[in-house]
C-alpha cells in the first residue's frame, strides 16, 4: 500500500470503504459473530438502523436488547456475499474510478474483499468508523494468515507499517466493536438457556366477537352477544422439516336459533349448521380447555405424511383451494361463516388417522407438477367398544387429485367415502368436539337416523387473474345410502367467492361469497326450497397481529323451508394472533 493510498484512506470514506469486508461487522450491536474470524463479508445498509450507528455505550433497555438479539440472529440472511478474486467482478467499479487501484490491490493481493449477490460493491455509501474498524480487523486477520502460511513475502514492510498505524488509530472502535459482540453473544446465550424450548414455539389466536341475528323467525330468542375463542398451539420441529402440533382450545361461543322449520324443529339448535361462524367451531361453551388437535407432519422422500392422534380434519392435509376465505381450519382471519370457508365435503368425518400427499408428473408446458392426496380418519379411533375403534366405527376416506395450471389456476377433484352409525350427523367433522352439532348445512341434509354409507364427490378451483383479485368456488354432491326404507337421499352444495386482497391497505381483504348450503330436497314435505347464503366481510389489518372484521351473513329459506323468514347475522370480529 502506498503513502498516497494511506492519505486517501484518512481523508475519504469512499476509499475507507475499500477495506470493508463485513456486513456483520456493522457498527451496530447487531454485528455478526463472524466478525472476529477470517471469513469476509460486506456491510449492510447503515441507513436502515441509524439508532445503532452513533451509540458507543451498551444498551440497557430490555426491549432494545431483545431487538438487538433478533437483528443479531438474522444478520446476513438477506445480504449474502461471495468472495471475489478480481475487482472486475464488481459491476459498479470501473477502471477509471480513482479508487480502482486500491480495490484491486486488496482483492488480488490480500483477498479480503467480498461483494453483494448482485455483483456490486456499493463503494459510494457513507461509512462509519465502526464499519471501517471491522473491515480493518478482517484485513489484519488475513495478513496474519498470510504470514502464518509462509507467504509473508506478499506483505511489504510499508504495508505492515500502514496497517499498524491504522490499527492504533482505530483501536478504540475495535475494542468497542468486540465488546458489543461479546455482550450480545452473552445475552443470546442467556436467552437460549432460559427459553421455553429449543424445538417448540407457541402460536396463539384469540377472537373477540360481537354478533346478533335478525329476522322475523329469529325473534327475541337471539340477543346481541359478546363471544370469544382462544387457541394455543405448540408447534415442535425435530428435524427442521417436520412439525408436531398440539393445540389447546377454549371458548364460550354458541350458534344462533334462526327459526322453526315446518316440523317445529328449531333451526340452528345443533342439528343445523346454517349461519354457523368459524369462531363458534370448537367452542366448549363455558371456556373450559380441551386438546382439539394433535397432529404430526413430516416428509418421507418426495411425499408429505400426516398423522392425526386427535382432532384431525381433511382440510388440514388436503388442498382446499379457497384462498382468503379459508384460514387454518376455522381460524379467525378468513371468512366469517363455515360455509364460505371451505367445500363442505371436507367436513365429512374427522378424528384420528393418516394421510399422504404424493407429487407426480413432470409438469411440462402449462400444466405444472400435480399431486395425489389420500387420507383416512376415524371418528371413534380411541373407543375399544363393539362397533367402534379405528376401522369399525365412523370413518371417512378421502382421495383427491390436485392440478396446477400455470401460476394462477389450481384445481382439485375430491372423493370421500364414509360410514356413519345411526344418530350421526353428516357434516360434523367427525364429531371431534363431542357436541353432535353440524358444522354446515341444513338439518335435513345432516340427519342420519340409521347407519349410513356415503359417497361424496367434489370439485374446487381457485383462479387469481391478478395480484389484486382472487376467484374461487366449489361444488359437492353426496349420495347417502341408509339402512331402512325412505332414508336414502342426495345432498348438494355449491358456492363461489370473490376476494380483493390488499383492498385499501396492504393486508386487508374484501370478500363476498354466495352459494347454497348443503341441502337435501324431496326428503320431507314442505322442505324443498334451496337455502341460499350470501356473506360479505372486510378484514381490516390494524397491525401484524391484530385485525378487525365486520361482516354480514344473509340466509334465505332457513331449514329448506320457504315459509321461514330470511335471516341476517351481523358480526364484528377482532382477531389477535401471537
Amino acid at each position: 500500500m502506498s503513502n498516497l493510498l494511506w492519505k486517501s484512506l484518512v481523508v475519504s470514506p469512499a476509499v475507507l470503504g475499500a477495506l470493508l469486508v463485513s456486513s456483520g461487522a456493522i457498527a451496530a450491536p447487531s454485528t455478526s459473530p463472524e466478525v472476529s474470524t477470517n471469513e469476509t463479508v460486506v456491510p449492510t445498509e447503515v441507513a436502515q438502523q441509524p439508532e445503532f450507528v452513533a451509540q458507543a455505550a451498551p444498551i440497557t433497555d430490555e426491549t432494545k436488547v431483545i431487538d438487538q438479539v433478533n437483528r443479531y440472529s438474522n444478520e446476513g440472511r438477506n445480504t449474502t456475499q461471495g468472495q471475489v478474486t478480481s475487482v472486475s467482478q464488481f459491476s459498479d467499479v470501473q477502471p477509471t474510478d480513482w479508487a480502482f487501484q486500491a480495490l484491486q490491490s486488496l482483492v488480488e493481493r490480500y483477498g479480503c474483499i467480498a461483494g453483494y449477490p448482485n455483483g456490486t460493491y456499493r463503494g459510494n455509501r457513507a461509512l462509519t468508523r465502526y464499519e471501517f474498524a471491522a473491515g480493518l480487523n478482517a484485513c489484519l486477520d488475513r495478513v496474519n494468515e498470510l504470514i502464518a502460511t509462509a507467504t509473508a513475502d506478499l506483505v511489504t514492510k510499508q504495508d505492515l507499517a500502514t496497517l499498524q498505524r491504522l490499527q492504533e488509530e482505530f483501536s478504540a472502535e475495535l475494542a468497542t466493536l468486540r465488546g458489543r459482540v461479546d455482550a450480545l453473544e452473552a445475552r443470546t446465550a442467556e436467552l437460549e438457556a432460559n427459553q421455553f424450548s429449543t424445538t417448540t414455539k407457541l402460536v396463539g389466536e384469540a377472537i373477540f366477537a360481537v354478533t346478533d341475528a335478525f329476522g322475523d323467525d329469529a325473534g327475541d330468542r337471539n340477543n346481541t352477544v359478546f363471544q370469544n375463542r382462544v387457541r394455543l398451539s405448540l408447534q415442535s420441529s425435530f428435524t427442521g422439516r417436520d412439525v408436531l402440533t398440539t393445540r389447546l382450545s377454549a371458548g364460550n361461543a354458541q350458534n344462533f336459533n334462526l327459526g322453526d322449520d315446518n316440523l317445529g324443529n328449531t333451526i340452528g339448535s345443533g342439528d343445523s349448521g346454517e349461519g354457523l361462524q368459524t369462531f363458534q367451531v370448537g367452542s366448549t361453551g363455558n371456556n373450559s380447555v380441551r386438546i382439539d388437535r394433535l397432529t404430526y407432519e413430516a416428509p418421507i422422500g418426495p411425499a408429505q405424511v400426516y398423522l392425526a392422534a386427535a382432532g384431525g380434519q381433511h382440510s388440514q392435509y388436503a388442498a382446499v383451494n379457497n384462498p382468503y376465505f379459508f384460514d387454518k381450519t376455522d381460524g379467525g382471519n378468513g371468512s366469517l361463516s363455515t360455509f364460505s370457508s371451505e367445500n363442505p365435503i371436507y367436513r365429512i368425518g374427522g378424528g384420528a388417522g393418516i394421510a399422504v400427499n404424493v407429487p407426480f408428473g413432470k409438469g411440462g408446458g402449462i400444466l405444472r407438477p400435480s399431486s395425489v392426496t389420500l387420507g383416512y380418519l376415524g371418528s371413534e379411533a380411541n373407543n375399544p367398544g363393539v362397533g367402534a375403534g379405528l376401522f369399525n366405527g365412523n370413518y371417512a376416506a378421502l382421495g383427491q387429485l390436485n392440478f396446477s395450471v400455470g401460476d394462477r389456476l389450481a384445481l382439485a377433484a375430491t372423493y370421500v367415502h364414509g360410514y356413519s352409525g345411526g344418530g350421526s350427523t353428516l357434516f360434523d367433522g367427525g364429531n371431534i368436539y363431542n357436541t353432535g352439532n353440524a358444522l354446515v348445512g341444513t338439518r335435513i341434509a345432516n340427519e342420519l337416523n340409521s347407519a349410513s354409507s356415503t359417497n361424496s364427490y367434489g370439485l374446487s378451483a381457485a383462479f387469481r387473474p391478478s395480484d389484486k383479485l382472487s376467484v374461487s368456488g366449489f361444488v359437492s354432491y353426496t349420495d347417502v345410502t341408509s339402512v331402512g326404507p325412505n332414508n336414502d337421499k342426495e345432498v348438494w352444495s355449491y358456492g363461489v367467492g370473490v376476494a380483493l386482497p390488499d383492498f385499501g391497505k396492504r393486508g386487508n381483504v374484501l370478500g363476498i361469497f354466495a352459494g347454497a348450503q348443503p341441502y337435501a330436497l324431496g326428503v320431507e314435505a314442505g322442505s324443498n326450497e334451496v337455502p341460499y347464503q350470501v356473506e360479505g366481510f372486510y378484514k381490516y389489518r390494524v397491525s401484524d397481529n391484530i385485525s378487525i372484521t365486520p361482516g354480514v351473513i344473509y340466509l334465505t329459506n332457513p331449514g329448506q323451508d320457504g315459509s321461514n323468514s330470511d335471516a341476517f347475522i351481523g358480526t364484528l370480529r377482532t382477531t389477535f394472533t401471537f
